[in-house]
């Protein structure tokens, strides 16, 4: 490569991002789901968070809002998310899914620097389909449904988010099986 050409685009695949630490699936009701997940895979407990509070949504560079309801649990060596979207704006699902179709939505991955993540993901060609905060966490949603069927989801790491998968994978060692799906106290 000379100085003055550009590097050559690559594509994007997850170790761009570092591990996934998240599986998430859009679902009609999370509650049902967890319970399922809980009955046939042996996941859980989840922890349901209803209406999650979520700011400075951004759909595809438009302003958005993003009412969503999700149930964490522990899979394996994973999280798993199971969530739904209660209002009918443009965003990330619904560009996706039509009221009543439901699947694989994103698989996540907690980066050190969100900036040098999304900078990767430009360079091969990918778009941020979708940006929000949650508190004081931010996540992206980054399009990559044509060549692999999902988005990402990128998270900037920090104490907060790490100490919440930490919360969701202890509940899961030793875990009896009784109350599979539990509330999140706010």
């Amino acid at each position: 490569m000379t100085q003055n050409s550009a590097p050559a685009s690559h594509p994007l695949h997850g170790a761009d991002f570092g591990p996934v630490v998240q599986i998430a699936y859009v679902v009609e009701d999370p509650e049902t789901a967890a319970l399922e997940w809980a009955q046939h895979f042996g996941a859980g407990p989840f922890f349901i968070n209803r209406h999650i509070p979520v700011t400075n949504v951004t759909h595809r560079g438009t302003p958005s809002a993003f009412d969503h309801t999700s149930a964490y649990g522990w899979w394996g060596s994973v999280m798993v998310e199971l969530f739904c979207q209660h209002n009918a704006g443009l965003t990330a699902v619904t560009e996706r899914f039509s009221p009543g179709t439901y699947g694989l939505h994103h698989m996540a991955c907690i980066v050190p620097n969100l900036d040098v993540a999304l900078q990767r993901a430009a360079d091969a060609g990918k778009v941020v389909a979708q940006s929000a905060q949650a508190g004081a966490t931010t996540f992206v949603f980054i399009d990559d449904v044509e060549q692999r069927g999902h988005y990402w989801e990128l998270y900037q790491e920090s104490a907060g988010l790490l100490g919440f998968y930490k919360m969701i994978r202890e509940a899961h060692t030793n875990w009896d099986g009784t109350a599979p799906v539990r509330e999140i106290q706010r």
